[in-house]
């Protein structure tokens, strides 16, 4: 039997053989696991490059785009704006909100909601539509369009595009999946470029925001706005979205123009030759007709006057009347015109109520057209007042209409209205401007019987704010700028009161107390308090002095004339200073400098 070997005779050689291959039968796995670890890891890796840097190739709902919901919906844009009204479609034919068409395309549509007609004005023609329609009027005479004009949707009236079209200059467009109109109500310079390469526009600027609309190389878009890479766009079928700048070539500049088919009429106006120079005769009856004469007696350069004669009378626009004829001959002998006054506040009626309803408003200005002209009357005054905000709308709609037969027979219409506030917007002082002869404004009662404070009836700023802020909206030639010819004694104890006094009575009052007036500079009026019977007395006057300094202050804007409140609370001399302005002011509308009173 051999021996087994000792240690020192062991072979080393082959007991590294021996690892040498469990070593590298133990490695491949391991390997290999290291290979699929990075292969796995790579995908990943590309999978994430490859999402990061991708595009997305979802498309986003176009009716979702333009929140169109409904079938009958149809989207608006107008310039390069989706806006959020809506259009309607019917029977394949498109409408507009009139809402829209009254703010951006032609304000002289109304709607009736008590008697569901819409109208429309134009100088010298009222045009009458019921709804579902194709038949219509103007100023009484039949007419037929070839589509049904104007529908309602729910509450809300919608006008046909084309109808509207007739009268207002603006370019249309329809496109549809979804339906929806591009309109340009304004032309404007639009930058173009064309697609350099296949691309597409998409909701947002990032290659994974969802693509609106593909696009292919040649295809024109308008740049609205170019950014670091990228630019927001519009389509020639009014999709507005997001391109690369990189797709992007051949840059230029487009015109967009509006037809010019429609050119809005001018409505003429009544304007003398002379600076008004008018006053106010309250009357509140009959008989009181024949005190004129007398209360002429002191005046100088008169005019205009406008006696308040017509009084609502009832909510269906009846009115009673006092005008006189003997009265009328009168003051045409004296070469006076008479511009009747009707008043909304001597009985209680709803000026909403008459306003808003067109059979209403129609018998009011018949009957008010047919006295006038009967009595060979020279203008109507219209003094409404405390219109609420929401019939302000109906308000400027029966100056419209009222204007028509004024306009057709010589009328002059003469509107009184409060200095500005933002309270007295809806009054409508730009259209007002547009449509009446005369804006008169009552530049007084800043400080008023009920008011909390003491103050001035009519201090200088107080007026120079009246007649700088009407001036925004209507034009110097057609402004009247109203003074009162009385003032107001306060009486501050317990609380603060007020009683209306004339001139003479106010001045008589200060010399009975041994009060003298100081002037004040800020006001421009002649003030004085003092204390009496346990309490404090503030007035303000209104005499020579602060007369002058209004109107040295109304010839610096070219108005058409003066008028007081009222004709008899004057004091004499006051018609010299007036007849100074006027006078003066005829000079400068022939000469075209401004006048200018001399200060005592």
């Amino acid at each position: 039997m051999g021996k087994k070997k000792r240690m020192d005779d062991w072979d080393e050689t082959e007991e590294f053989d021996e690892l040498d291959r469990a070593g590298k039968k133990g490695w491949v796995p391991v390997l290999i696991a290291v290979v699929l670890i990075l292969l796995i890891a790579g995908a990943g890796l590309g999978a994430k490059l490859y999402d990061k840097y991708s595009y997305s190739k979802e498309e986003m709902d176009l009716y979702e785009y333009y929140s169109v919901g409904q079938d009958w919906e149809t989207a608006l844009i107008v310039q390069d704006e989706i806006i959020e009204e809506k259009a309607v479609c019917r029977d394949g034919n498109f409408y507009l909100p009139l809402s829209f068409v009254q703010d951006h395309l032609n304000d002289k549509f109304y709607y009736d909601r008590h008697e569901k007609l819409l109208l429309f004005t134009t100088p010298t023609e009222l045009y009458e539509i019921p709804p579902e329609s194709c038949s219509y009027m103007i100023s009484g005479q039949p007419q037929e369009n070839e589509k049904v004009i104007w529908i309602l949707q729910g509450e809300d009236p919608y006008v046909e595009l084309d109808f509207v079209s007739q009268y207002a200059d603006f370019l249309s467009e329809i496109y549809g999946q979804p339906n929806r109109i591009q309109l340009y109500i304004q032309g404007q310079t639009s930058q173009t470029a064309s697609i350099k390469k296949d691309t597409a526009v998409r909701y947002q600027g990032g290659i994974k925001s969802d693509i609106l609309k593909p696009l292919v190389k040649g295809d024109k878009v308008y740049v609205l706005e170019e950014m670091e890479t990228w630019s927001k766009v519009k389509t020639e079928d009014s999709v507005i979205g997001y391109v690369e700048n990189k797709r992007l070539e051949n840059y230029a500049e487009e015109e967009i123009g509006l037809p010019g088919t429609y050119v809005a009429p001018v409505y003429a106006s009544i304007q003398k030759d002379y600076v008004i120079n008018m006053a106010w005769h309250q009357v509140t009856n009959a008989v009181a007709n024949s005190g004129i004469e007398a209360m002429l007696a002191n005046t100088k350069g008169l005019n205009t006057i406008s006696p308040t004669w017509f009084f609502l009378s009832d909510n269906l626009g009846g009115f009673v009347s006092i005008a006189d004829q003997s009265y009328v001959d009168s003051m045409h002998a004296r070469g006076i015109e008479v511009w009747a006054l009707v008043d909304n506040f001597t009985n209680d009626v709803d000026i909403a109520q008459i306003l808003s309803t067109t059979t209403n408003r129609k018998n009011l200005i018949n009957n008010l057209v047919q006295t006038t002209l009967a009595y060979g009357i020279d203008g109507i005054n219209v003094d409404f007042e405390q219109v609420p905000m929401e019939a302000g709308e109906d308000y400027v709609q029966f100056l419209r209409e009222l204007s028509i037969p004024c306009r057709q027979n010589g009328i002059v219409l003469s509107v009184d209205n409060y200095v500005p506030t933002d309270y007295t917007a809806h009054y409508g002082r730009k259209e007002q401007g547009e449509v009446i002869d005369y804006f008169v404004i009552m530049g007084y009662d800043e400080h008023y019987s009920g008011s909390s404070q003491a103050g001035s009836v009519a201090s200088l700023g107080y007026v120079k704010a009246g007649i700088e802020n009407t001036l925004r909206d209507v034009p110097a030639h057609k402004v009247i700028n109203g003074i009162p010819s009385y003032t107001r004694l306060w009486k501050i104890s317990d609380g603060v009161s007020s009683e209306a006094l004339s001139m003479a009575v106010a001045e008589n009052y200060l010399a009975q107390n041994g009060v003298t007036a100081v002037w004040d500079q800020e006001t421009a009026q002649n003030f004085a308090s003092f204390e009496a019977d346990g309490a404090t007395y503030q007035i303000w006057l209104e005499d020579t002095e602060s007369v002058r300094a209004k109107l040295n202050l109304m010839s610096g804007y070219n108005l058409a004339g003066v008028a007081q409140w009222k004709l008899g609370l004057e004091k004499a001399e006051i018609w010299d200073v007036i007849a100074e302005y006027t006078s003066k002011a005829q000079m400068s509308t022939q000469t075209s400098e401004l006048p200018v009173i001399v200060t005592d």
